[in-house]
């Protein structure tokens, strides 16, 4: 029996209830810095209702909009020093997982007045970040219970993920109806972002016993959603649909904050960077070589995966259908990606291990024509 479990964030769920988060977040303080991107705060409705909310509770918002998708550690950094221009005493995240990696970032930034973005991937700043309350909107990253935040350094374009104890929110507010106005094309992304963090974890050996409920539980809410898209290609789905789908990404981000990721991940950041390939959709794409390798090297564990998603060809055709990366790479650029590989704890992740040269290979069986 293995029963390692940490899951320090405090989640509260359910259609409305952000409304009432006006006493919890007003023991933070009275001037809070909300951190949204360009679009789906707004659209969702859950920027007018936590508007509304913190002026009912005494609370003086400011609103910094200037988080893109795959966010640059140069917009946390602006974020960070908006926190401190109005005087905020928290933060509050509202939209996909790119403002609330970037919320998370920017807590910290904030509370040591740093300049160097950069030095937040030391895991080493002197004070501990400002409060913050994270609200997805989107049913896929799993960010809100992550200690996970992933950002683009400038300097070079490439993802960089720091993983540390303050980066876990205090609150989280997780209402399912804050993602029925995401489009198609992200809805699919990001539920195959969460089926990523399930698999992956799920053929981890470290695997344990409360991670791989978590992922059981994950494989039937996302596999619910990805089935029916897969199924109706114009359409968007429903919200009894849309609630399992998110609820599924929560279930799937505690497998993540556990168990880390396989070299799905990784090799999908190179997708996003160069190509522009939605960050969800671009793990995907490698999601099955590494389900062929679990068949391989963990047999069992790869056909109780099938069994819970609706069978084995259930899930690869699915996977076709709602992945359909049309790329060409050259075998030079591919051996250049593969000198960043080296050294990553990623493969030590994957079945049976991997190394920079089965990764070489398995981008130039994908990619190269």
């Amino acid at each position: 029996m293995d029963f390692h479990f940490h899951m320090p964030v405090q989640v509260i769920s359910g259609p409305g209830c952000l409304l009432n988060a006006g006493e919890r977040l007003r023991q933070w303080g009275k001037r809070c810095l909300i951190i949204t991107g360009s679009h789906s705060a707004q659209a969702s409705g859950a920027l007018d209702e936590a508007l509304g909310m913190l002026r009912r509770a005494g609370i003086d918002p400011t609103i910094f909009s200037g988080i893109g998708p795959n966010p640059l550690l140069s917009q946390c950094q602006a974020a960070a020093f908006a926190a401190e221009s109005c005087g905020a005493q928290f933060l509050l995240g509202i939209g996909g997982g790119s403002v609330m990696d970037a919320t998370k970032a920017a807590a910290w930034l904030a509370a040591n007045t740093v300049t160097d973005g950069e030095k937040l991937f030391t895991g080493q700043l002197r004070h501990p970040p400002l409060p913050f309350a994270l609200v997805g909107t989107t049913s896929g990253t799993g960010s809100e219970v992550t200690a996970v935040s992933v950002l683009t350094v400038d300097r070079d374009g490439h993802k960089r993920s720091i993983t540390h104890p303050n980066c876990y929110a205090k609150l989280v507010f997780a209402d399912p109806r804050y993602t029925y106005s995401l489009p198609r094309n992200s809805t699919v992304s990001t539920a195959l972002d969460a089926l990523s963090h399930t698999v992956e974890g799920w053929f981890n050996p470290a695997c344990g016993d409360v991670q791989t409920l978590c992922a059981e539980k994950a494989l039937e809410l996302v596999g619910n959603g990805l089935r029916w898209l897969a199924s109706h290609p114009e359409e968007l789905p429903e919200a009894p649909l849309r609630d399992q789908m998110y609820y599924g990404s929560l279930w799937a981000g505690m497998v993540l904050n556990s168990t880390g990721t396989a070299f799905p991940h990784p090799f999908g950041y190179i997708l996003t960077e160069e190509y522009g390939i939605p960050h969800g959709m671009a793990c995907a794409v490698f999601l099955p070589a590494l389900t062929r390798r679990g068949e391989q090297m963990a047999p069992d564990r790869a056909q109780q995966l099938f069994q819970l998603f609706g069978g084995r060809d259930d899930y690869y055709r699915i996977l076709a259908a709602l992945t359909t990366p049309r790329i060409t790479i050259t075998r030079e650029q591919i051996h250049g990606y593969a000198a960043r590989w080296p050294g990553l704890k990623n493969f030590a992740r994957t079945p049976g291990g991997y190394t920079p040269e089965e990764g070489e290979a398995l981008f130039q069986e994908l990619f190269l024509k």
